[in-house]
């Protein structure tokens, strides 16, 4: 069965949270789930050439993917910055001090949700081709 759509559902649907989290001024979590929204949208390719996806770091998956289809290096390297978020934006023993809330800037949030709607738009591109 082809979940892929479901997928990508569940990776636009965490860019709207990402883009809410950063006009309320959750900046961590904005960031968290723009790298959320990439991850999910790469899945959603794999999903419908019916391969499994293993793994959180959306450029290794990136990479992973360039076997089978052409991923630009510049998709790779906003994932890389993406990937930074997974785990610092959630847990504060990942920073030397203080809370992740405290860590992360508008502009930064602003920045990766631009990127997760770049990886996203690269994912469907790919999809509407296959």
């Amino acid at each position: 069965m082809d979940r892929s759509q479901d997928w990508l559902e569940q990776a636009k649907n965490d860019l709207e949270h990402a883009k809410k989290d950063l006009e309320w001024g959750f900046y961590a979590w904005s960031c968290f789930s723009s790298q959320q929204s990439a991850e999910k949208a790469v899945k959603s390719v794999f999903k419908r050439m019916g391969a499994e996806a293993w793994g959180h770091a959306v450029a290794d998956l990136l990479e992973q993917l360039a076997d089978k289809q052409d991923v630009p290096q510049p998709i790779i390297d906003i994932a890389l910055e993406l990937d930074k978020a997974y785990i610092p934006t959630r847990y504060p023993d990942a920073h030397p001090s203080g809370s992740p809330w405290k860590k992360y800037t508008k502009e930064e949030a602003r920045r990766l949700v631009e990127y997760a709607e770049t990886i996203v738009q690269f994912s469907e591109n790919i999809l509407s081709r296959m």
